[in-house]
């Protein structure tokens, strides 16, 4: 085995990279769920962003006032090319909110552990996918 497995640290980066942020993602969703405090909030507008093509992605931004009386208005981590149903501007929401830290949101919805899941079987596929031939190519030398 000469300098060939060097390429293999390619996938296997991107393996762990893609497995750590979706079990971050998968975690976060937990925690909220485990305990999370809802809320009733309404969306006052989107930020719109851009990636490098040029795609539009709208994350709605919820505004709702925690249990304790603090006012709180931030924007979803996940964005989408259009705003659907219930999810346009003065709409009312349910937000899940960690009471300690209430920027850790997710509106009810429209935030979904979807990308998060896909992330976690991408990264497990590629990090056990290479794993797999490294062992076999060092075994069979």
């Amino acid at each position: 085995m000469e300098r060939e497995w060097l390429f293999s640290l390619i996938p296997l980066t991107i393996g762990v990279l893609f497995l750590s942020f979706g079990v971050y993602g998968l975690r976060r969703a937990r925690a909220l769920r485990r305990t999370g405090v809802t809320a009733e909030g309404w969306i006052v507008r989107h930020d719109v962003r851009r990636d490098d093509e040029g795609a539009r992605y709208h994350h709605p931004v919820a505004a709702w006032t925690t249990r304790d009386g603090r006012a709180c208005e931030y924007a979803s981590r996940f964005g989408r090319g259009s705003v659907r149903g219930g999810f346009g501007v003065g709409s009312r929401v349910t937000v899940r909110y960690d009471p300690e830290d209430p920027r850790r949101f997710a509106i009810q919805g429209w935030d979904a552990t979807t990308v998060d899941l896909l992330f976690t079987v991408l990264g497990s596929t590629f990090t056990a996918g290479t794993l797999g031939v490294l062992l076999v190519r060092l075994l069979t030398l």
